[in-house]
């Protein structure tokens, strides 16, 4: 039995431009489409962070949002990772990428805020030096 007939279909979840049959020309404008939307997306944000239009208070959540969506525009369109069942493994090294990041950077801050808990008072270093 083929894939369609038991409900199951192959190409129902590819990126723009990770076609299998897609010529050169629809591969390209996923490309360029990835890139126009790249590009409008910076352009926002440094409009963003730079006018007087936009609740000052709310720009460093606006500019996170553009930043969500500036990563979701490079993941689909020039990574080509979406959630087809061809992509299970490009998904799950992304997401192991993600953890080792945020454990890094979570430790890392984690160090930081404790080092003058675990650091020796000043007076006896100094006593210590003499």
């Amino acid at each position: 039995m083929s894939d369609e007939v038991q409900g199951f279909d192959n190409h129902a979840d590819l990126a723009p431009g990770d076609e299998e049959e897609a010529s050169i020309g629809s591969r390209l404008l996923g490309y360029v489409a990835g890139l126009g939307l790249a590009i409008l997306l910076t352009a926002t944000s440094f409009f963003v962070a730079g006018t007087d239009l936009v609740w000052q208070p709310s720009i460093p959540v606006a500019i996170i949002v553009l930043a969500i969506a500036q990563m979701g525009v490079h993941l689909v369109f020039f990574l080509h990772i979406t959630t087809g069942a061809d992509n299970t493994n490009n998904v799950l090294a992304l997401a192991f990428g993600l953890l080792i990041v945020f454990l890094v950077i979570g430790g890392s801050l984690w160090i930081m805020a404790n080092l003058n808990h675990n650091m020796m008072p000043m007076d006896q270093l100094m006593q210590m030096q003499r």
